[in-house]
This record gives C-alpha cells, structure tokens and sequence, in this order.
C-alpha cells in the first residue's frame, strides 16, 4: 500500500506527534500505509454523538472541536484535539457509540484508519495496545487535572494556564510574542473554563493591563510568558 499523501508541513505535524513519534518504526510505515488523507472545511462534521464508531483519526493540519450538547440545547466545547494527536480509538475498542460530537475547527486535515485496518493493525503489532493504553493514561491524567484546577482554582489561575497551553500547541514565536495561531472566541475560551464569556472578558482585559496578552478578534498574543505563569500558579 501506498503512504498517504500530505503536504510537508502535514507530515512533519503527523511523525513528530509526542505519542506517534515514540512507536515503532514499522508499526509507524503500517499506520501510515493503513490510512487516507481526508481534507475537509471548517465546521464539517467528522462524528456525531450516539454514531457507531468506524474510524480512528490523526490530526495533520487544523484542530478538531470536541463538544457536548447541554439539556438546555446549548452545545459546549469539551477540548480541541490538535495536530500530531489521534482520537477515535475509545469507541473503536469497548464497541459503544461515539459519545461526544467532532466538528472540524478551521481547514484540517485528516489521517484516517478504517475500523478494519485498526484492528489489523492491533493484531499484528502488541506494540500499539501498549502504546494506546498510554494515550488515554495521559487522557486521564489531563482530566482529572482539568477537574482539580475547577475545583481549587480561581478562574485567571485556569485561564492563564489554558492559554500557556494553547500557545504550547498553536503559538508562532514572533520576536518577543507568541501568535496562538487557534481561532478561539472568547465564548469558545468560556466553555473549555466552565466560564460565562463576560469573566473570561473582564479576565482577558486584566491580562491585558499586565501586559500578559494582547487580545485580537478570534486570536490571542501572548506578550510574557512569565507573567502568565505567575497568574497560573498563583500567590505564593
């Protein structure tokens, strides 16, 4: 089988991903020879909750929205899954439906595995249940933290350590800033934080008067990181 085409920068996005990168070089040939490339537009659903599971899926350009629907009809950003990291693989092995649904966020690209070549994949390589056992250990850990910091922490501890976090995975160094490259609206920065838009507003404007961040429409610069960790960590 032939590798998937993707750009450059796709590829390079894709092979230096933190949990892909450590696999096995022909678990890595196999997975890539096991997938298409899928390029679809901003806002296209890719999975609806209650759907049965057929595709498990990395990210090489873009970002992926995950959200939930609430009992008032409101629907609600859980997490962005960014390029480098796959998703997909929970329902793929337990064989319940897709509990939460998955929009495109931008342009992005797609690598995509069939629920048959997945399970191709688990039986000829051992290697990949670890490897997928580790993925969602970290899943985990990055949940309950998530819950901890919504419990312990002051809503500007959580927002500066959210956007420490999109800079980490978006951020384009530019001279002494950081462009988070990540489209968010304040109201999408809210639900990721358990927030009403208008704390996260009155949060952003104090940044701003520290000279933490600069916010722009749809976009955040970070202005020092420093002062961002300070806000995070708290008072000492």
């Amino acid at each position: 089988m032939m590798p998937p085409l993707l750009t450059i920068p796709e590829r390079h996005n894709i092979e230096s991903g933190s949990w892909f990168s450590r696999l096995s070089l022909p678990l890595r040939t196999e997975i890539l020879a096991r997938s298409v490339v899928r390029r679809v537009p901003d806002g296209a659903l890719l999975s609806s909750r209650g759907a049965p599971a057929e595709e498990w899926c990395g990210v090489a350009k873009g970002a992926v929205r995950v959200s939930s629907v609430s009992l008032s009809g409101k629907q609600i950003s859980l997490t962005y899954v960014e390029p480098g990291l796959w998703f997909g693989d929970i329902a793929l092995f337990d064989g319940m439906p897709r509990t939460h649904d998955a929009n495109a966020h931008g342009e992005t690209t797609l690598l995509v595995v069939r629920k048959v070549d997945f399970k191709a994949l688990l039986g000829t390589h051992v290697e990949l249940y670890d490897a997928l056992l580790r993925l969602n250990c970290r899943r985990l850990r990055l949940m309950f933290d998530a819950f901890e910091d919504l419990n312990t922490k002051p809503l500007a501890a959580r927002l500066a350590k959210q956007i420490l976090l999109l800079a980490r995975s978006y951020g384009t160094p530019q001279g002494e800033e950081i462009r988070i490259g990540l489209a968010l609206a304040q109201e999408d920065l809210a639900q990721l934080l358990g927030a009403s838009r208008q704390r996260v507003n009155q949060e952003l404007k104090s940044f701003e008067r520290e000279g933490a961040v600069r916010v722009e429409p749809t976009r955040l610069v970070v202005l020092s990181r420093e002062r961002l960790m300070a806000i995070a960590e708290g008072p000492t």
